[in-house]
């Protein structure tokens, strides 16, 4: 009996801390459906706010007229202003400002904001870094500006809260200023705390209901039972986790690889990487770095979750490089730092190189954040594939990079090939065509140029080639190009020359090609002298084959002429042409 008495007084003792546990955890319960749902609806709010102020940066950068002269120098179309006066109407927002550089405001909804200047460290420290700003705080009623029929101020209340959102706005990696958006988030976040409350409270009801039965059971169960099925429950947690870590580490990959592979240039990629490891790899700051075209140093390209790269590292500097595989520091009881680790604070860190097509094109560095290192321990493996990802879509990259360069390339002289050459008029006389710039077609023909090959050998006759080609090219400058259209015909498209100075650039070219001396063998071959036709738009077409075509006409007609001299073609308001002294003209049985 004393034995059935002392269980007895045992269960109930147990059933007794039951309830206390039960009045505590309902005491919990009832307090977190009071304080938990505000700062898990602020981060809500903030999450969907960074979302909508990055998409409403991109509908002002759109709709700006000029986005690089805006921001520069404060410059604003009509056109502008009424987009931006309208944006606080159709959105969210009651108010926003644009920023130049230098943080100073230009234009406002508030024309009393104009002329200030935020000296904040977070203007510089984050946005003029690239990086996106948001804070939350209360403010007075007078401060916050109303567009809708009704006005808050009836409610009562002497307070809203504000969410101010800064974005950057960069142009081919320059910070060119920023914009802040305000927007009265009061009503919406009352709403969705009011909505988690409830939630939590019919969970926490739930859930204490369950947690009772779960308690009469453990109560009533052997204790070996109890303790199995807590062993079992926490491993099927352990593998559910890991289940869930693995498939969004694949599903990121996978994206990852996806949206590499549609990279257009090194630039982008190296951005999209950076975007993606924050999320892949949230517990380690890292950075890329690639071989230079030279291959002396390794570039600093991206760095992420507050990591640094350096602007050039040498490939003697890092472990890992030296020793052709991943090094992996903090594992041994000897360890030595990288250079491009320093200063080096104990963290471990991983340097993946970074392969391609069997050779070594750059290098992925990671260090564990400070805090984070278990998490970081067991990354190496999800690490490692980010660096065959990222080898592949650099390989791919350069590889079409190197497809389309050989596409638009003349394999002989290196210059553009006939199809460019057509692309690119085509561009310029558009352009011609919008801005009135000067545009001119030059067309180059070596003379007796199949006395080369009869003479000396097509060998001798592809060396004039290229040396033609390298000084045509070499009298290029800013955005003219020469190309080879086939042949010893060549063609050089001059924009923004006027017809003077086209003509003045082609006599300077003839006499370049006219200074060339090329050696074969162990002999100078025959001096080297071209026919030049000079074609102006639009004054002698305002087509691509009408250019051509008059430009070849100028040509034959210097041909006609004696060769190793410039013409303009016929209609052009100048005429004047450039040949040679007689001392300088070729006699007809010159090469």
């Amino acid at each position: 009996m004393e034995q059935v008495t002392l269980t007895g007084q045992s269960s109930r003792l147990k059933m007794a801390g039951a309830t206390l546990m039960l009045v505590a955890l309902t005491a919990a319960a009832g307090w977190g459906i009071y304080a938990v749902p505000a700062p898990v609806v602020d981060r809500m709010l903030e999450s969907d706010l960074r979302k909508s102020a990055m998409q409403m940066s991109r509908q002002v950068e759109s709709h700006l007229y000029d986005l690089g002269e805006t921001f520069r120098f404060h410059a604003l179309t009509e056109h502008d202003e009424e987009f931006l006066e309208l944006l606080p109407v159709t959105s969210d927002i009651y108010r926003f400002k644009l920023f130049d550089a230098a943080g100073q405001v230009f234009w406002s909804t508030r024309t009393s904001d104009v002329g200030t200047v935020n000296t904040k460290p977070y203007f510089q420290s984050t946005v003029a870094a690239g990086g996106l700003y948001y804070k939350h705080e209360e403010k007075p009623i007078a401060e916050v500006d109303f567009f809708g029929a009704s006005n808050p101020e009836d409610t009562g209340l002497s307070s809203r809260h504000v969410a101010e959102v800064y974005t950057p706005i960069i142009r081919d990696a320059t910070f060119l200023g920023a914009i802040a958006f305000y927007s009265d988030i009061t009503d919406l976040r009352n709403l969705f705390i009011t909505r988690v409350r409830l939630s939590l409270a019919v969970l926490s009801g739930v859930a204490l209901l369950a947690l009772s039965t779960v308690i009469l059971i453990v109560h009533r169960t052997n204790r070996r039972q109890v303790r199995d099925l807590r062993t079992r429950t926490n491993k099927e947690r352990e593998l559910m986790d890991e289940q869930l870590r693995l498939a969004r580490e694949v599903r990121l990959l996978g994206e990852l690889n996806e949206w590499l592979q549609s990279s257009r240039s090194l630039d982008e990629l190296f951005d999209m990487v950076a975007r993606f490891m924050t999320h892949i790899l949230p517990e380690a700051e890292g950075s890329v770095y690639v071989y230079s075209n030279s291959r002396d140093v390794l570039d600093g390209c991206a760095s992420w979750n507050g990591g640094a790269h350096k602007a050039h590292i040498h490939p003697e500097g890092c472990w890992g490089l030296r020793r052709g595989r991943t090094y992996e520091f903090g594992v041994s009881e000897i360890d030595f730092v990288c250079e491009h680790a320093e200063p080096h604070d104990g963290r471990r860190y991983f340097c993946f190189p970074i392969l391609a097509h069997g050779e070594t094109v750059g290098l992925l560095h990671l260090r564990a954040i400070e805090g984070r290192e278990d998490c970081f321990n067991k990354s190496r493996k999800l690490a490692q594939l980010c660096a065959e990802q990222i080898s592949v879509a650099i390989a791919n990259v350069r590889m079409r990079d190197q497809l389309h360069d050989q596409s638009v390339r003349d394999p002989l002289t290196g210059l553009f090939n006939r199809r460019h050459m057509t692309e690119t008029l085509r561009k310029s006389i558009n352009r011609s065509q919008q801005t009135g710039a000067a545009l001119s077609l030059i067309a180059v023909d070596v003379d007796h140029f199949k006395k080369f090959n009869d003479t000396h050998g097509h060998d001798a006759g592809d060396m004039v080639l290229r040396a033609v080609g390298a000084a045509l090219e070499q009298g290029c400058d800013r955005d003219e190009i020469a190309c080879r259209i086939g042949g010893e015909e060549f063609m050089l498209i001059l924009p923004d020359n006027s017809p003077e100075d086209a003509m003045t650039r082609a006599e300077h070219l003839r006499q370049a090609v006219e200074a060339v001396t090329v050696r074969y063998g162990e002999k100078a071959l025959p001096r080297i002298t071209i026919s030049v036709g000079v074609a102006h738009y639009p004054a002698h077409g305002t087509m691509p084959q009408d250019l051509m075509r008059a430009a070849d006409d100028a040509l034959y007609v210097a041909k006609d002429k004696g060769r190793n001299q410039v013409q303009v073609a016929c209609g052009a308001k100048n005429q004047t042409k450039h040949t040679p002294p007689e001392s300088q003209q070729p006699s007809t049985d010159a090469a």
